[in-house]
């Protein structure tokens, strides 16, 4: 986590991100938990890093750290935006510290054997937080033939904007209630997966 990108979620303007404002920072955590609540779903420890930048100040990075105190997730302070891999060392320590002591017990968000609708509309649910899945008439031809075609049990690459939970770029924090819009489905039948494309998103050639 970056609290520049947590002011952002609190609705503070990007050309702002530099002036303290904990207010913004506070309002912010909420994507940051939903983060935190994700992850833990899998089983597994978490740990937040919080990566400093020069503009923080010492006031921001105090709330913050009360505020992962608050709901109960370790945070470790590191510098690898300035200093690269040596900034993020004890990060490292930090991790095989806890794994060591709580390896945690990983499990899988939803059985291969479910139905791809199934399993999309539980990542849209449990992961992002949406209420209902808005598909195009030709995705979900796809995904139907798909299914149909034997490709039923792999899993699910949802490729969406990174900048908010929902597929609309400016709706920050922790977004609820809104519709998770498909328009497009593709196969991936050497990687195993199936792409589904969410608004409006270019997908680099890899994916």
């Amino acid at each position: 986590a970056t609290i520049r990108a947590l002011k952002m979620h609190g609705g503070l303007d990007r050309d702002h991100l530099h002036m303290e404002d904990i207010k913004s920072l506070n309002e912010g955590c909420e994507n940051l938990a939903r983060h935190v609540t994700n992850l833990r779903k899998f089983g597994i420890p978490v740990i937040v890093a919080l990566n400093s930048f020069t503009s923080d100040t010492e006031a921001e990075r105090h709330a913050l750290k009360e505020y992962c105190s608050h709901i109960g997730v370790d945070i470790e302070e590191c510098n690898h935006w300035a200093a690269g891999g040596i900034g993020a060392q004890s990060l490292a320590e930090r991790v095989i510290s806890v794994t060591d002591n709580d390896p945690g017990e990983f499990k899988f968000l939803y059985s291969s054997d479910e139905q791809l609708m199934s399993k999309i509309e539980t990542i849209a649910v449990e992961i992002y937080g949406a209420d209902a899945i808005d598909f195009d008439s030709k995705a979900r031809r796809t995904l139907d033939e798909l299914q149909d075609s034997g490709y039923g049990a792999l899993p699910i690459c949802i490729a969406k904007t990174p900048y908010s939970f929902s597929t609309d770029p400016s709706l920050k924090g922790a977004p609820t209630g809104h519709v998770l819009q498909v328009r497009e489905v593709r196969l991936s039948s050497g990687a195993e997966f199936i792409v589904v494309i969410c608004g409006a998103i270019m997908t680099m050639p890899g994916l």
